[in-house]
């Protein structure tokens, strides 16, 4: 595949966009005054993403990938890394990075694998969904674009992602915005039973160990993750628009096998790469995060979650935790763009 080539031009509607010119990079702004209004009057992004996309999608060969990436804002301008969960894609950052731009901000905004344009080098490598190797990637993808290091924020494996480079390359990481705070885990710990109320809410988990459960995930996956999105955000009325934009991520020819890998590894189900055993070994101690950080929780999280008083002492440098209320669940970038964004701007002032 060949490096930095446009994936193409995405068809967006608005009737409140501004195109803003920075450098070389272009970029889709929603008008500022109508994301603070939508958030005063409780909407909180929950249907501003019908109308904002990103316009162009990058691809560069990084690792054991072809990474498809939104590369947003001046090229001179102080790198975040944003990182999406699942089931979730790009497109929980898209009202994010105006206000990042604005603030001069560069945002890299990537596919994880099995998601949208990134797509694996070769049909032999595994089709591996093992934490410590989608944080891998993110250090390729940097390395790639020669980014010595960045703010890293983000949501469910995205958080866990900046929670490992974070710990294992701290220099790469200048500071951390993670949502649910630290969520390092290893294959031991997976492997402990919790309490049946705790147990429930990872049904998801249980359902991918199971051969019915990887076809149903593979027949259903629209109607399953929209099931997810409803749970996890029980109080954000978004739509069938904004929720199919992020539901074409879910047509990548590994997505399934991604997905279902990462939950059976978690569960000792699975095994990963011994390339990285060394990493999991590392991440199997636990280890702190050494750089500032503000980790964030909605007040409606349907999500399995820890508790903000578990995890505080995980991070040993500056350090916030913000509860963000209005009904807001698990997909905190998109349903509430800009108290996320300002997380980012406020840490960034931690690391100076």
């Amino acid at each position: 595949m060949a490096k930095n080539n446009n994936y193409g031009r995405r068809e967006f509607i608005s009737d409140s966009v501004k195109t803003l010119a920075a450098g070389q990079l272009a970029m889709i702004s929603l008008d500022q005054d109508r994301i603070e209004n939508a958030n005063v009057n409780g909407m909180k992004g929950s249907n501003l993403t019908e109308i904002a996309t990103f316009e162009n999608i990058k691809q560069i060969d990084a690792g054991d990938l072809n990474i498809g990436y939104a590369d947003e804002g001046p090229a001179d301008g102080p790198v975040v890394i944003l990182l999406h969960g699942w089931p979730y894609d790009i497109h929980s950052f898209t009202e994010v990075v105006p206000q990042l731009t604005a603030k001069g901000f560069r945002s890299i905004v990537p596919y994880l694998r099995g998601f949208g344009s990134t797509r694996f080098l070769s049909t032999e490598t595994l089709r591996n969904g093992q934490p410590s190797a989608l944080a891998s990637d993110i250090i390729h993808l940097m390395d790639a674009l020669k980014i010595k290091s960045a703010i890293i924020a983000g949501f469910d494996w995205g958080a866990r992602t900046a929670n490992i480079i974070g710990a294992l390359w701290p220099e790469r990481c200048k500071a951390m915005v993670s949502v649910s705070g630290y969520l390092i885990g290893n294959q031991e710990a997976g492997k402990q039973p919790l309490p049946p109320k705790a147990e429930l809410q990872w049904w998801y988990q249980f359902y991918f160990a199971t051969d019915r459960g990887r076809a149903g995930y593979e027949k259903y996956t629209n109607d399953f993750n929209r099931l997810i999105w409803q749970i996890a955000s029980p109080k954000w009325n978004f739509d069938e628009a904004t929720f199919q934009k992020t539901a074409t991520s879910f047509n990548n020819p590994d997505h399934v096998s991604i997905v279902v890998h990462n939950y059976r590894w978690r569960l000792g189900l699975s095994e990963g790469e011994a390339k990285y055993n060394g990493l999991e070994q590392r991440l199997a101690a636990a280890p702190v995060i050494p750089m500032p950080a503000i980790t964030m929780e909605g007040d409606a999280n349907g999500a399995p979650h820890p508790d903000s008083s578990i995890y505080a002492a995980k991070f040993k440098r500056k350090y916030k935790h913000k509860l963000i209320e209005g009904g807001i669940g698990h997909n905190l970038p998109q349903e509430a763009p800009k108290e996320f964004a300002d997380a980012i701007i406020e840490v960034s002032s931690f690391a100076t």
